[in-house]
Formats: C-alpha cells, structure tokens, sequence
C-alpha cells in the first residue's frame, strides 16, 4: 500500500489510577492513510489511551513517536498544533456561537496581528467546508444544527489543524444512514490526504468496512492486532470478551398478559408528537423505530411528564393517570432512561452511591430526616454486584466509570424504585457488545417479572432481537405497528421512510 510508513507509534504505554491498572503495556501503530480500529469493552482501555495521546492524561510510563520523533503532550492544545486530533463522543461545543467561531476559537484569524478579520473568518471556514462536501454556512448557529452536522464541523476543525491523525469517538453513535455514509466518504478523502484515522466503535459491521487494521483491547491490556481482512464478527467478539457469545440476544422468556400501559391520541403541545396510541402488556418488550427527528424520544418525554402534552391520555391497568411532572410519573410507576447518559442521565461528580439512590431516598429516611448511609450503601452494594458494574468502590466518582457501567447504575437507580413501565431510550448506546448482553438479559428479566417495557433503538437488529412488538414512527405520527418475530429490516425501513 502506498504512503504506508508508520504516522503514529505508541510503545508500552502504562496508566494506573487509584484501584485500578487501565493500561497494562499496550502498543498501538497507525500506518499513514489507513483507518485502525480500537475495539474493546466499556473499561478496556482504550478511552485512557487515547487521553494519553491527546494529553488530557499523562502516561506513568511509555513513549509515543509522531512521524518518528518521540513527543509527549502536556494539553489537547499542544497535541492539535502538532497534527493531532480528537472528535469526542460527547461534543463539547460553543453552541451559542456560529460555526466558524467555533472551529476558529483560540486562534482567530487576524488583519495587521491585531484586528479579528470575520472576513478571512468566512473564507477560510467555507474553504474547509467545501473540501469536506459539508454544505453549511460559515455563520449559522451551532445550537441550529443537528447533531450529525455538529458532528461534521467537529471533524472539519480537526482538519483545520492539518491533522495527521484524527481519533473518531463512536462518531456514528447519533448518526442516521445518509449520514453515516457520507462520514465514510469525508473518511476516504482523509484516507488519501494520508491521514491516519484511529476509529472507536462498537458496531462491528462499520468496523469490518472501513478498516485496514483492528487492534482489541481487554482489562486495560493489547489482546491482538490483525489486518482487517483477517477478522471476522465472531472473532472481534471472542477477543473483545474473552468467551465465546453463541447469541447476541437472550432467549425471549417472558409470559405476556393484560394490558398495563395504553397510550390514547398523545399529542404535544409543540407537535413533535402527534395523535400517537400504543399498548404495552405485562411481560412484553415493545420496540419504537423510526428515522432521527421521527419523534420518539418526544413521545416519552411527553408521556413521563417533562414536556407538555396538547391532547391524548395515559392508562395505566385500566385506569387514568396524569403525569404531570417527573415526580407525579414516578409515582405512577414509570422509569425512564434518558438517550443522554451523560447530559441528563447521571451527576458526574457524584459517587455511585448517590447517583444510585437519588430517585429512592425517601425510602431510606428514619425520622423523616436523616439518611440510613448503612442502609444506602447495602442496597448499592447489592445492585453492584447483581448488575456486574465495573468499579473500584461505590464511593467512585461516575464519570469515572466506562459508559457501560454508568448505564448499569442507571438502570439500578430505577429498579429501587420499583417501576412497572420502563421507557428506555437507546439503552446501548456506545456500549460494547459484552455489556450489551448483560443490559439484554436485564431487560428480558424485567419482562419476565411482568414489568412492560418500550424501548427506543436505532438499531434494527436489536429491536428485532429482543421486542416482541414494534411500532414504528415518522414525522411524529405512528406509520405501522409489526410483529418482531415475522417482519423485516426493510419492511420497518419503509414504514419509517412512509414509502
């Protein structure tokens, strides 16, 4: 392969933080226009690695050569102005301010080294745009925008920095098919640019298309490195877990019986939602599909109370409920797993324990004011190890944990409230696909304790692995309602499309 000489090269890198080894001796090399996938489970490492190539982290010991000379970054600014880029999965973005002003930030272009010149401002901007085929105006807002576009100026600013290497954080973890498919052409134009792309993902078919290298990474250790060609799914995955996972899905269990949730002509007053009527049974996993902007994460906003409802009722066995606010939904017997784990699912700076417990607190109260600790501890410890949650102590901060693992206490935080109807929005979200199975069989335990459970997905596999019905949704309205068992990807995909 041409312009195949080594870009990047990190040789036995270690990183230990209080109670655990994240890194264990790992080497990496990234050949010039190449993509090199890092694949692992939530907690493998590869996070920390690339922290340490970016210089958020600093190696306890290790070397790291950029085009054959050794550097060691002390802050992203240094690495950026030596070519080296990361797009995070979680953007951290200037949303209040325009594109430009956000790819330029820190280092806008000037007349005479005094005067910021919005002119060159526009230029240079719209330059980098165009050679990415990204059509959007210099100007506009980043809050305008969708998060796929979001996305593509991140990316855009990383080449303004004639990046040699970028590393792409799940980037199509938000992304819709027309969109995934032009992040792969904008990737082949880098590719030949001679960049070197290190792409993080947990969708092994997107791995096994676009890579010329694989590397796996396991408890904070390099498992293998293999040409692209040489893996296979079955072999990611037997690398990745250490075992062999015969099913990517549990095997459905649970007895279904009466109604529990029905939906009648939910509307919002914002008419992201309009006239929509589902049922969920006792003991069934109800799947909702449709493309981005179909309304969905809408309608459960809608039905848990924090968005405000123009017409439509809830019924819970058979009898009304209100679910004004979040509060009242709780109540009622509702849990709701947000799509952003990070913006509105979990208090980063506050241990597990508090993170757990914070929707259940009144039942650990003795004299209507004071808080059993013992008590709180005991239930986290429980939840712990029932859900297999990776962590040195429940006294750890949450953002310290990998994505899987902060999901798992999510879903402990509701099962001590004990809920009837669990709304879970894309529940799987950037995790791997060993916590992913864990996350299924939790699911599937819920139903079969007669829990009703829907469940939102822009995966199609998985709503069709794991529900038993799946409505699909467009533009706000429900466009057909399939049996998971009997119907296809392309028949969901055209209901979703109204074709």
């Amino acid at each position: 392969m041409e312009n195949s000489t080594l870009l990047l090269e990190m040789r036995h890198m270690q990183k230990s933080f209080p109670g655990v080894m994240a890194l264990r001796d790992v080497s990496l090399s990234v050949r010039r226009g190449t993509v090199h996938a890092l694949m692992g489970e939530n907690g493998a490492g590869k996070s920390t690695l690339m922290k340490c190539l970016f210089g958020i982290y600093h190696e306890d010991s290790g070397e790291i050569f950029l085009e054959g000379t050794r550097v060691q970054f002390q802050n992203p600014r240094e690495a950026l102005s030596h070519g080296v880029a990361m797009v995070h999965q979680e953007l951290n973005q200037a949303l209040r301010r325009s594109i430009m002003d956000n790819i330029w930030l820190g280092r806008y272009p000037t007349r005479l080294g005094i005067f910021t010149s919005e002119k060159e401002m526009v230029k240079k901007t719209a330059d980098v745009l165009e050679n990415l085929g990204i059509s959007l105006d210099p100007r506009r807002i980043m809050s305008t925008l969708s998060v796929a576009s979001r996305q593509m100026v991140e990316i855009a600013k990383a080449v303004s920095y004639d990046a040699k290497i970028i590393v792409l954080d799940e980037p199509t973890s938000s992304l819709t098919e027309s969109e995934i498919e032009h992040l792969f052409r904008i990737i082949d134009l880098l590719k030949k640019r001679g960049c070197g792309i290190i792409y993080i993902s947990h969708k092994m078919e997107e791995i096994l298309r676009i890579s010329d290298d694989i590397t796996v990474m396991r408890d904070g250790a390099l498992i293998a490195t293999e040409p692209a060609p040489n893996m296979t799914m079955e072999k990611i995955i037997r690398l990745m877990v250490g075992r062999e996972l015969s099913q990517r899905f549990p095997p459905k269990t649970a007895t279904q019986g009466e109604i529990l949730l029905e939906a009648k002509n939910i509307t919002s007053k914002h008419q992201r939602v309009l006239g929509v009527s589902l049922t969920a049974r006792r003991g069934e996993i109800v799947g909702l599909a449709g493309l981005a902007g179909a309304g969905r994460s809408e309608f459960f906003e809608n039905i848990f109370g924090i968005s405000a409802r123009a017409e439509g009722k809830l019924f819970v066995d058979g009898k009304p409920v209100q679910n004004k606010n979040a509060r009242q939904a709780r109540k009622n017997g509702f849990a709701f797993v947000t799509e952003e784990r990070r913006a509105t699912g979990i208090f980063g700076i506050l241990s597990i324990t508090e993170n757990m417990t914070i929707s259940s607190l009144s039942s650990f109260l003795f004299g209507k004011l004071f808080i059993n600790d013992r008590k709180r501890a005991e239930k986290t410890d429980h939840f712990i190890k029932l859900l297999n949650i990776k962590t040195p102590s429940r006294k750890t901060q949450i953002r310290a944990l990998s994505g899987g693992n902060q999901q798992k206490v999510i879903f402990g935080r509701w099962l001590l409230t004990d809920p009837d109807i669990l709304l879970l929005d894309e529940p799987t979200r950037g995790i791997d696909v060993g916590a992913k199975y864990e996350i299924y069989q939790l699911i599937e335990d819920l139903a079969a304790r007669g829990k009703a459970v829907l469940l939102i997905s822009s995966e199609l596999p998985e709503l069709l692995g794991i529900c038993h019905r799946i409505y699909v949704m467009s533009e706000g309205e429900i466009t057909g309602e399939v049996n998971a068992a009997t119907t296809t990807q392309e028949e969901i995909m055209r209901l979703a499309s109204r074709e």
